[in-house]
């Protein structure tokens, strides 16, 4: 049986009357790709920011990597990285200079050679000098995950990894994505609204809704449960609390907490 590499306990969150996350509670093993769905709103950041320690739980807790996040994730966070695009780096920065502040935060080894491997593989080396406010969407996502990148994490937490990204760019990042956690067998979780890319990237998938997970499975199970041809037929049904997964045939939304 694989090691468990993250594991959530019961973790809220609320702000005044305001609960964000409710009871969320998941194990994730090393080496495979979990998915955390859900609409707007269901929890997904929030839980993913309490993950990597930026955001104090209101109570439960997350460990990594053996660590517990509150108490001494100092310890983990060498080996783990996040990526989104909706996180600007400074913007007066240039890409290059962006990539060595955080190849020095955790300091990598080599981090100007590391730092030509990923621009090369990122097709990033015809922007690496132009300064990071000046970017495309498309190319912020991938400095993001360049930079998510640059200290090999051993867990890898993504947010939308391919947004802003054309169809053939944004296939190109997918395969990248997949032989990265084969040849280094970390663990990765994927939120994302591209059903595609989690049909491909997931082995597992958590369905998240008014912060809490509703449903768990692979791809597969999921549409055999809800008696779905796509992803996205099933991610609709969970986010408006249809299907015969959402109800147990007493009226009763499985969902609700």
């Amino acid at each position: 049986m694989s090691k468990t590499v993250i594991e959530v306990r019961d973790l809220e969150k609320r702000y005044g009357d305001v609960h964000a996350v409710r009871g969320v509670s998941f194990s994730v093993p090393a080496g495979v790709t979990v998915g955390l769905l859900g609409g707007n709103g269901a929890g997904k950041t929030t839980t993913i920011t309490m993950m990597l320690g930026l955001l104090e739980p209101s109570s439960g807790g997350v460990s990594i990597l053996g660590c517990d996040m509150a108490k001494d994730r100092y310890r983990a966070l060498p080996y783990m990285n996040f990526s989104s695009p909706y996180v600007d780096l400074p913007h007066r920065l240039t890409v290059r200079e962006n990539m060595r502040i955080y190849a020095g935060l955790y300091s990598v080894p080599e981090p100007k050679a590391r730092i030509a491997e990923l621009a090369e593989q990122l097709h990033m080396t015809d922007f690496m000098n132009r300064p990071s406010g000046k970017l495309s969407a498309g190319q912020k996502t991938r400095v993001a995950l360049a930079k998510a990148l640059i200290n090999k994490p051993r867990v890898l937490l993504l947010d939308e990894p391919t947004a802003s990204l054309d169809p053939d760019t944004a296939d190109w990042i997918r395969g990248y994505l997949e032989n990265y956690q084969r040849d280094t067998g970390a663990t990765v979780l994927l939120a994302s609204h591209n059903m595609q890319e989690v049909e491909r990237l997931c082995s597992d998938v958590l369905m998240m809704r008014q912060g809490t997970i509703v449903d768990r499975g692979s791809p597969s199970e999921l549409l055999s449960k809800y008696g779905r041809r796509t992803m996205d037929e099933v991610f609709l049904d969970v986010a408006r609390q249809t299907g015969v997964a959402a109800d147990n045939g007493d009226g009763e939304d499985r969902g609700t907490t």
